[in-house]
């Protein structure tokens, strides 16, 4: 992203290559293929599994309020410290882990810009150090920031008057596929997309070259050219709720609307839901 859109969500490769191991910040990789952290880290990273540390190991739900605390804990982070994620496929999962810490009231958090991909472009050095760090008791203070999260329920009461992201792939929203082309076609029962959902796959805001975020100028044209205002309530949705994360991201963190939600329940749930309108 051009320095005109420099934001306090984002920090350069550049920077973090200068401060990873600063006292009160702590580097956090989280990947959707979680054996690449052991492969190779930014030095002074610690690794989060999406699957086992962001997701309740029973219901199909975000990780409860208190395994996420103990998860911070044990990496040696407090109420003060600033988490800086990254991860691969364009900070997929490092989004929705960033969502997921500002939903429980963790504010302190940003993104590395690019990312895995912008860091090896770059040629920059991995390790493969084990990083630890002293434990610490964390607890969140509030409760969840329920004005960032939406529920398959209020997206049924929205339907015509909010404005609904779908940002998987257009094969995804058209119904032809159930999940992106290299992944096993699961997770719901019925393809297709939510009426009146705008098409605007994830993609579309990062530069292909090295994954970093377009510019404001040109985020604003792409949304704002299917209709997503920042006068409007926006809910965003794709599959499990990671690549509508960083869309969330796009929208409320980079650009500033004001009302975004991330539907994470997204398409799995909806696909599978009995008497929900889908479209194709």
């Amino acid at each position: 992203m051009s320095s005109q859109t420099q934001t306090k969500a984002l920090v350069t490769t550049e920077w973090i290559a200068e401060h990873a191991k600063d006292p009160g910040l702590r580097l956090v990789e989280v990947d959707v293929d979680p054996t690449v952290y052991e492969k190779g880290h930014i030095e002074g990273a610690v690794g989060w599994n999406w699957k086992r540390d962001l997701q309740d190991q029973l219901a199909r739900d975000i990780a409860p309020k208190e395994a996420l605390a103990g998860l911070l804990g044990r990496s040696g982070i407090t109420p003060d410290t600033t988490i800086v994620l990254y991860g691969d496929n364009n900070n997929w999962f490092a989004a929705y882990a960033y969502w997921a810490l500002k939903y429980y009231g963790h504010d302190k958090v940003q993104l590395v810009d690019g990312g895995r991909v912008k860091w090896e472009k770059e040629g920059r050095a991995y390790s493969t150090d084990d990083e630890s760090f002293p434990a610490t008791s964390y607890q969140f203070k509030a409760s969840p920031n329920e004005k960032i999260r939406a529920y398959r329920e209020q997206v049924l009461d929205k339907l015509g008057k909010a404005a609904l992201v779908d940002v998987r792939s257009p094969k995804e929203f058209s119904g032809e596929l159930l999940a992106p082309e290299n992944l096993p076609q699961e997770g719901a029962q019925r393809g297709g997309h939510i009426p009146t959902a705008a098409s605007i796959p994830w993609a579309t805001a990062v530069n292909t070259e090295d994954g970093t975020f377009k510019s404001t100028d040109e985020l604003k044209a792409i949304y704002g050219g299917k209709g997503i205002e920042a006068n409007k309530e926006v809910i965003a949705y794709c599959r499990i709720g990671e690549r509508s994360a960083h869309t969330w991201f796009v929208l409320h963190e980079l650009l500033g609307y004001p009302d975004v939600k991330n539907y994470d329940g997204s398409w799995t749930e909806w696909g599978s839901s009995i008497r929900v309108p889908i479209e194709k």
